[in-house]
Order: C-alpha cells, then sequence, then structure tokens
C-alpha cells in the first residue's frame, strides 16, 4: 500500500532518485530505484502492538523557516547544496562543531569515523566557525563534538570561547574516559562554562561496551557520571542502540539514568544508521524503528513509560525522533507532563507548525533541561527561556530518540527539516545526517570534502 512519496538517494551513486513509503504487513518500507543500480528498500517505521500509525504521526503541515541569509546559492538541488541552501526549512537549533578527530576510543560504530592523527584545528579557526555560526543562527545551542572533544587540553579554553560569543547552550558530547579518570576535569569545565554533557552511554555492562565500542568501559562511565554530579553539570545519557546487542537494555537503562540522581537530565537513543565506521554490510544493519523503540520502553519498563506518551517532533521532521517529558520522583517517574526537547506537536492533520517559533521553543527547552539542576544559565536571553527554566525543569526528566539517516532511509523532506547542523571547516552549514552520509562504497557527500582549516573569513 502507497502511503507518501519523497525523493532519496542511490547508496551506491548518491544520485537522486523518487522514493515512496509502502506498507507491508504491519512494516512500513522506504522503497526507491536507481536507473543504473536497480531497487533498494529499508525498514522505516512498523505500526501495530501500540505503535502510533505513520501517516497519523506523520502528517503535520509546516510553514518553513528559510535561512535568513542563505550561504549557498541553489545550484544543483537538494541534497547538493547545503551551506544552508535558500530551500532548507528550518533553523538551526543545535550546531556541532568537530574540535578534534582525534579520539581515546576506536569504535567499532562510529558516525565521524574518528581516531586519526591529522591536526586539531586551531583555536582561531574553531573561533571563526563559532562567528559563522552564530552571525547565522543567532544564540543557538552549540555542541563540541569530535572525535573525542576531550582529547584536547585546550577544550576549557573553546568552552569559554563559546560562553562568550552568548550561546543558549554549550554542551560536549564525549565518551567520558577523561571525566572519569582524571580528577577535577569535570569542575575545570564547570568553571569555564559548560552547561552539559552528552555523554556515550550504551547499557549497564561491559557486554555492550565490548560490542559497541571495542573494549569494557563501564567503570569509567560510571565514575564519569560521579565527576559531573559533583562538579555540577547536567549530563544527558546517549545510547547507540543497535537490534540484538542492547535492544533488551533500554528499560534497564533507564532505570539506571533515573537512579543516578537530577543532575541526570534525560536519556537519549539513538537507533543504529550505518555512515562512518560500522562492521556490518549496510543492507543488513541491525535497525530498530521508532516506534519499536516506543514499545520496547513500554514493555521493559513495566509500564512506568508508554508508547502513548511519546510526541513525534514539531521542530525537525516527525520522522527523525520522538520524546517525552516526565516529572520524576525520586528512582521513578510519575508521568507525562508535556512533550520534551524538540516536540511539541501531536502529528494530527490540521495543526499547522510555523518552524521559525518551533525552533525558538526547541532551543529553550534544551538549554533549560539539559543543564545542571541547580545552576542558573546565564546565557539565556529572552524572557520564554528564563520562564522555562524557572519552570520545575530541576524536577523532570526528558526521554528521547532520534533516527539518523544513511544512504538507504535518506528522505529529502526529513533533510529539508533538519535543525541539527555541522559547521564544516569551510563555513557551511551542513544537516548532521547528510554531513556524515556515506555511500556503499564509502564514498561521502559532504564529509572530508572541506579539508582546508583556516580558510573561513
Amino acid at each position: 500500500m502507497l502511503l507518501s512519496q519523497t525523493q532519496s538517494l542511490c547508496p551506491v551513486c548518491l544520485r537522486l532518485v523518487d522514493a515512496s513509503y509502502i506498507k507491508d504487513g504491519g512494516m512500513v518500507y522506504l522503497r526507491k530505484q536507481c536507473p543504473e543500480h536497480g531497487d533498494f528498500q529499508v525498514p522505516a517505521w512498523k505500526e501495530g502492538e501500540g505503535a502510533p500509525e505513520f501517516l497519523t504521526w506523520k502528517n503535520s503541515p509546516r510553514i518553513p523557516a528559510r535561512p535568513r541569509e542563505p550561504a549557498t546559492p541553489l545550484k544543483n538541488g537538494c541534497p547538493y547544496d547545503c551551506g544552508l541552501c535558500p530551500e532548507h526549512a528550518q533553523h538551526t537549533c543545535t550546531g556541532l562543531i568537530e574540535v578534534t578527530m582525534r579520539c581515546s576510543l576506536g569504535c567499532p560504530v562510529c558516525y565521524a569515523r574518528a581516531g586519526g592523527r591529522e591536526d586539531d584545528p586551531s583555536p582561531e579557526h574553531i573561533r571563526r566557525q563559532m562567528d559563522t555560526l552564530f552571525r547565522a543562527s543567532g544564540p543557538c545551542n552549540v555542541q563540541l563534538s569530535g572525535g573525542e572533544p576531550t582529547e584536547r587540553d585546550d577544550l576549557p579554553d573553546i568552552i569559554r570561547m563559546a560562553r562568550e560569543k552568548g550561546f543558549s547552550l554549550v554542551q560536549v558530547n564525549t565518551n567520558g574516559l577523561r571525566l572519569g579518570t582524571e580528577p577535577g576535569y569535570a569542575a575545570a569545565l564547570k568553571a569555564a562554562g559548560l552547561d552539559s554533557v552528552y555523554l556515550q552511554f550504551d547499557g549497564v555492562d561491559d557486554t555492550v561496551f565490548r560490542t559497541l565500542r571495542g573494549r569494557p568501559c563501564l567503570w569509567e562511565k560510571k565514575a564519569a557520571l560521579d565527576a559531573c554530579r559533583e562538579a555540577g553539570l547536567g549530563v544527558v545519557l546517549v545510547c547507540t542502540l543497535a537490534r540484538g546487542v542492547n535492544d533488551h537494555e533500554a528499560g534497564a537503562l533507564l532505570r539506571f539514568a533515573l537512579s543516578q540522581g537530577e543532575h541526570v537530565r534525560g536519556l537519549h537513543f539513538q537507533p543504529v544508521s550505518s555512515f562512518g565506521r560500522f562492521p556490518w554490510d549496510m543492507q543488513e544493519a541491525p535497525r530498530i524503528t521508532l516506534p519499536e523503540l516506543m514499545c520496547a520502553l513500554e514493555a521493559q519498563s513495566e509500564g512506568m513509560v508508554r508508547a502513548s506518551h511519546f510526541h513525534a517532533p514539531s521542530c525537525e521532521h516527525p520522522l527523525c525522533s520522538f520524546s517525552a517529558v516526565y516529572a520524576r520522583k525520586g528512582g521513578t517517574l510519575e508521568g507525562p507532563v508535556g512533550a520534551a526537547c524538540c516536540s511539541g506537536g501531536t502529528g494530527l492533520a490540521g495543526n499547522v507548525l510555523d518552524n521559525a517559533e518551533t525552533s525558538r521553543v526547541s532551543r529553550a527547552f534544551t538549554a533549560a533541561h539539559w543543564s545542571s539542576p541547580r545552576a542558573e544559565n546565564t546565557a539565556l536571553n529572552d524572557d520564554f527561556s528564563r520562564f522555562l527554566a524557572r519552570s520545575g525543569a530541576q524536577m523532570r526528566f526528558t526521554l528521547s530518540a532520534m533516527a539518523f539517516q544513511d544512504a538507504l532511509s535518506v528522505d529529502i523532506e526529513r533533510v529539508r527539516g533538519c535543525c541539527i547542523h555541522v559547521v564544516s571547516h569551510d563555513g557551511r552549514l551542513i544537516p548532521f545526517c547528510l554531513h556524515n552520509l556515506t555511500s556503499f562504497d564509502n564514498i561521502p557527500l559532504y564529509r572530508g570534502t572541506d579539508q582546508k582549516k583556516g580558510n573561513l573569513s
């Protein structure tokens, strides 16, 4: 049964092709055909067993929010003109700046293929990237990523730089190893102005870490959590979820997160996608669709959370994510109190969403709810943001997931609505999934096409 139509890319040659969402039994597939390389399909959405229906979740009319000053002209069409181009439909909520490609782990699964020994960008280059991001997006949230950012000894200086620019939330995306092993390091990052730690945390036993990260490291992760609590840093646990590896631990990880106390602000799942470095054939990837994860969380939490609690996002495209925000009481959740992070829409036809407004709300919500529950974020820059920060955020817990797109699953409609943008070395803002996307033969669409560091004006 044909449900909707879009465009995608051939996973072999990366040419633009027509694509359709087709329902076959209880599964919705994205199907496409390349005139040269043939037919492809990938599971996109599983209905039934309490999961929301695809069309009910997907269909929300939106008013686009085009770039205020497009950085690249429309020449070859989406997705080849990112910068952002005049056709992009959503502002930046989070800007990612990759401060190094070095890493203290050699994860078998790594979207950035981190671990190389290439030179780090200079502090002045990073400053210019921040200036570019702020000019394009204003006081959005900024995430310092990589590679592993804590490989840089000058990370506190980079955090201060971001804080001085006036970004609403300054967050570090980290594996946590240095936080867990170097006394005083978390406090130094906090003193520099860090708000939030986006902490890689895939499960509750080392079997998971051996598979996804290449070595046991649970004790370092737990030590990092302790260090962040002592330093007064907010933490979001981030779980890469792979079928047959750790999908059975989703509920246990939720209970673990809640047991850690108020400084763990939320739990975020990222069902595995195939870009960067991965140990399987892309067509045989251990994929998990968002509704399957919703139902797994309900079953494994014994009803503490329910699939019906989750909202489609109002900021990015509905097929990209789900989330909910809960009132917390000790080590449990009392019930949903609204939508989380980038959510707020119901997904029901007839609710017209203004992307400019949903972007503003999403930025403010994230800055208020992912920071330390005891810290005042002085970068919050409007009355609405400060209202959110004072509205009981310290006793809330966010539960969310984001489905990234690879060469099989990429949907151009989703790409145009992306609000998470990587600041490339040459100053372009690239939607996260496009920045990391590679073909079957590992040919990148964007990553690595901007290797010169220092050509930002």
